[in-house]
C-alpha cells in the first residue's frame, strides 16, 4: 500500500485502490481535480471545457466496472496519500476487436510533471496489457502533445496513423495521431 512520507509514486491498481476504503472515496474528487485542473490549462484529454465532477465520476466508475469484468485496467499514482495521476485503458467492445484496447487517458498532476510519474503508469498500463493477452494496445493523441509522444515512442509505440487538422479547440485544429504497441510482434 502506500506510506505517509515518499519521494517516489506509489502505483496501484484498480483493486488496491478500491480496498482503501479512505483512498476509494477521495479518488474520484481527486481525479476530477486533476482532469480539470489540466483541461483548464490546455491538455489534451478530450474536454475542450473542464468536465463536471458527476461526469468524471460516472466515467471512473464505468472504468472500474471494466475492470472488474476483465475488459480494462486502471492506475492511480500516489506520492504519499496524494493523489497525483491516473490512466487507463479499455477493450474494445466490438467482437472482431476484443483482442485489442486503447489507452484513453493518461493524467498528471502539472505539480507533478517531470518526476516520471506519466512513464510509471504507462509503463504498469502496458504490463497489465500484456499480462491480461491484449494484442495490440492502441491510443491517439493530439499532434502537438510532443512530450506524451516522444513518451509513447520510448515505451515502443509507433504511429500507424494521422488524421490532419481533426482535432477542433475553438479556432485552433490539431493533427489526431495514432499509436499502437503490437505484443504479438514481441512474442
Amino acid at each position: 500500500m502506500i506510506s505517509g512520507m515518499t519521494t517516489e509514486p506509489a502505483i496501484l491498481d484498480a483493486m488496491e485502490l478500491t480496498s482503501d476504503p479512505e483512498l476509494g472515496v477521495r479518488f474520484a474528487e481527486s481525479a476530477h481535480q486533476i482532469l480539470a485542473d489540466l483541461v483548464r490549462g490546455g491538455a489534451a484529454l478530450g474536454w475542450v471545457e473542464p468536465p463536471a465532477r458527476d461526469e468524471v465520476a460516472e466515467l471512473l466508475g464505468h472504468v472500474v466496472s471494466a475492470v472488474q469484468a476483465g475488459d480494462a485496467a486502471l492506475r492511480a499514482a500516489y506520492l504519499g496519500r496524494r493523489l497525483v495521476g491516473l490512466g487507463y485503458w479499455l477493450r474494445y467492445a466490438r467482437p472482431t476487436h476484443r483482442p485489442h484496447a486503447d489507452l484513453e487517458k493518461i493524467a498528471v498532476d502539472a505539480a507533478a510533471h517531470g518526476r516520471g510519474i506519466g512513464r510509471a503508469l504507462t509503463a504498469a498500463l502496458i504490463a497489465d496489457a500484456r499480462e491480461t493477452g491484449i494484442e495490440v494496445l492502441t491510443l491517439d493523441a493530439r499532434g502537438d502533445n510532443t512530450t506524451a509522444l516522444r513518451l509513447y515512442r520510448s515505451l515502443g509505440f509507433t504511429e500507424y496513423g494521422r488524421l490532419p487538422g481533426f482535432v477542433a479547440v475553438g479556432e485552433h485544429r490539431y493533427d489526431k495521431v495514432f499509436y499502437m504497441l503490437d505484443f504479438r510482434q514481441q512474442s
